[in-house]
């Protein structure tokens, strides 16, 4: 299988509704459901969660 179907590069928005994203890869194998990251938000200057977006 090529590598873009497996772990393909998903854009994480904030729940903050800061402009800021994070770009990353997710394995559709092991986690079939939407990403949901808590990490550093440098626009609203604190952690927030980021949600995946497809």
């Amino acid at each position: 299988m090529p590598r873009n179907e497996i772990r393909p590069v998903v854009k994480l928005r904030p729940t903050a509704g800061a402009g800021f994203t994070h770009a990353t890869r997710e394995n559709r194998r092991n986690d079939p459901d939407r990403m949901v990251l808590r990490t550093y938000d440098p626009v609203v200057g604190r952690p927030v969660d980021f949600r995946e977006e497809r």
